[in-house]
């Protein structure tokens, strides 16, 4: 199969819309919520619960995996799908939020970054032709570009800087994709919170018609309206025929306020790292396990959830398993708050379609 994006239904009164990515490892229903699998397992859960809880598409990390255990194992093993037993759509990431988040280790000049591996400390330099070729070797059916994210506050020079990087690095990146014959490159559009450059970066990047795009540096502390509003921009310019995808946006809020404005992608830690942190999601919010009061509460999580942990746990068994530090706890308010964004994601897509949304 190959990649293909369609629109199956838009929303009259906002600019949402439900459709479907095809890759060559299945089809996408969209929106859709992405698992993060940064080191080629969602953390505390197997592929066959990924499986049941209805995830089509999961996201890989370059730099982490390109550390350990390396592409050239991976290729070894026939790729990433068969190395982690995943059979279904992989979108890997560049590794350039990675670079952003270890400032203090790493050095971004014009031709790529140099940054220091927070394993052993040995030094390593990404290119935007070396992420595409480690990507290359993952076989992953989505790629992303080497880009540069700027945090936030930042001053305007500094956001000026890597827009500027990121359309130079996203033009090469182009060129080395059709010279590999690699797998689906989107292109990632940056520009901080200053609306001319979102503007600017939009338009740079859609000028050079990738099958998908991805908007970058937000959800890296701005207020929610400021993320909004840039969103709105961008997905004002980048064109209708191609998916988008908000990158690391894993709040509810944020995740639906999106989608009214035409994101069709999402992926985050939120789900997996509050679970271990021993809360769990609703459509209320989120509540931690740890509270007196679920004591003696036996009831599920969610009356209404459907997966493993609501149809057969209480509050009470499952606040006993996290005091008693029982990695149980953590399998299972992850399969529930996984199943809670793939239940939210399957209502919007049915919203949308029926003109509710």
């Amino acid at each position: 199969m190959d990649y293909k994006f369609e629109i199956t239904a838009k929303s009259k009164k906002t600019k949402a819309r439900a459709g479907k990515v095809y890759t060559p490892h299945g089809v996408i229903n969209t929106p859709a919520f992405m698992p993060i699998g940064t080191l080629g397992t969602v953390k505390a859960m197997t592929m066959r619960d990924l499986t049941e809880l209805g995830a089509e598409i999961i996201l890989g990390n370059t730099y982490h995996l390109y550390l350990r255990p390396g592409h050239e194992l991976i290729k070894e093993a026939g790729g990433l799908h068969k190395f982690i037993g995943w059979d279904k759509p992989i979108l890997t990431d560049s590794g350039g939020f990675q670079v952003f988040s270890l400032a203090h280790m790493r050095k971004v000049t014009d031709a790529g970054v140099e940054f220091t591996s927070h394993i052993d400390g040995a030094k390593h330099f990404f290119t935007p032709e070396k992420v595409l070729e480690v990507q290359t070797a993952f076989g992953s059916d989505i790629m992303m570009p080497l880009d540069e994210c700027v945090g936030y506050p930042c001053k305007k020079k500094e956001a000026e800087e890597a827009v500027a990087r990121t359309t130079r690095w996203a033009r090469k990146s182009k060129v080395e994709s059709r010279a590999l014959n690699a797998g689906t490159l989107f292109g990632i559009v940056q520009g901080a919170t200053f609306k001319d450059l979102r503007k600017r970066s939009a338009e740079e990047i859609a000028a050079l018609d990738f099958p998908g795009y991805a908007i970058g540096g937000l959800s890296v502390g701005e207020p929610q309206a400021e993320m909004f509003e840039m969103l709105d921009i961008v997905t004002g310019i980048l064109p209708d025929k191609a998916p988008r995808h908000l990158m690391g946006v894993g709040y509810a809020s944020d995740i639906l306020g999106a989608i009214k404005l035409g994101a069709d992608l999402f992926d985050c830690v939120i789900p997996t790292r509050l679970a271990r942190h021993g809360s769990f999601l609703t459509y209320e919010g989120k509540t931690s396990i740890r509270l007196n009061k679920l004591e003696k509460d036996f009831t599920p999580i969610d009356p209404e959830c459907d997966c493993y942990a609501c149809q057969n746990f209480t509050k009470a068994y499952i606040r006993h398993l996290f005091w008693a530090r029982e990695i149980t706890a953590m399998h299972l308010l992850t399969v529930h708050n996984l199943r809670f964004f793939m239940r939210m994601m399957a209502k919007v897509r049915q919203e949308i379609a029926s003109g509710e949304f």
